[in-house]
């Protein structure tokens, strides 16, 4: 017979999953996570290399294309979650990541001061998922309810860098990135806490969720790092 104790009820009276559930989808999250940044270095290296630039041609297309290919990776993962193809497409996924990165870390590393960029931005972003991770393992709080809160702000940040395309405002460039850091801030912190609750079961799909979290934290970070400490070589 079962433990009931290695279960708990979640504030709708559902069964969440069991503490050894939620233990073994913890660890596999993290250890997929951590594999995960092998390709998205590796195309983030071949990016480099090649001088890859998806925006090279119209911005706006090239957004769109990205936005299409994104969307229909993550089609594929939640087709494929239970099985080991979820993981092939995931780091494929993550590959196709890299990929786009290389634009940025190359700008970045023309920077006298670029690869001290880059450190900074990783640490931060370390800094960030460690700090978050402890916390949401030891809060009692509830933070469920920011779910539709955060998609509303990630809706407003893709308008919002839609429309800059266009505009090519500086000021809103870096108001969407500082908001972004903010907003996916928040986001891992969710996603972490609903998947040490119980409320995400299957690694692949939390493994995407975080991987998300931390790549646009990244980004973002290192764009503001770029915009007021970066050093020209000129």
């Amino acid at each position: 017979m079962s433990d009931m104790n290695t279960y708990e009820f979640g504030h709708h009276g559902g069964v969440l999953a069991s503490r050894e559930t939620r233990n073994r989808t913890l660890r596999n999250t993290y250890a997929l996570l951590a594999l995960s940044m092998l390709p998205t270095a590796l195309g983030a290296w071949v990016g480099i290399q090649f001088g890859f630039s998806f925006f090279a041609g119209s911005p706006f297309i090239g957004f769109m294309a990205f936005m299409a290919i994104a969307f229909g990776f993550f089609w594929g993962i939640e087709r494929t979650k239970n099985s080991g193809m979820g993981v092939v497409l995931l780091l494929a996924f993550t590959f196709f990541m890299g990929l786009m990165l290389s634009r940025m870390l190359g700008m970045a590393l023309g920077m006298q001061n670029g690869a001290q960029l880059i450190g900074t931005a990783a640490l931060g972003t370390g800094g960030i998922f460690f700090g978050l991770a402890s916390y949401a393992s030891v809060t009692k709080r509830d933070f469920s309810n920011m779910g539709k809160f955060l998609f509303v702000g990630v809706m407003v940040l893709l308008f919002a860098s839609l429309a800059n395309i266009f505009l090519q405002l500086p000021a809103l460039s870096l108001t969407i990135s500082a908001l972004a850091v903010g907003i996916f801030s928040l986001y891992l912190l969710f996603d972490l806490k609903r998947i040490m609750d119980g409320g995400e079961t299957n690694y692949i799909t939390a493994t995407l969720s975080v991987y998300l979290d931390l790549y646009n934290i990244f980004v973002n970070l290192l764009h503001l790092l770029m915009a007021f400490t970066g050093n020209s070589r000129d």
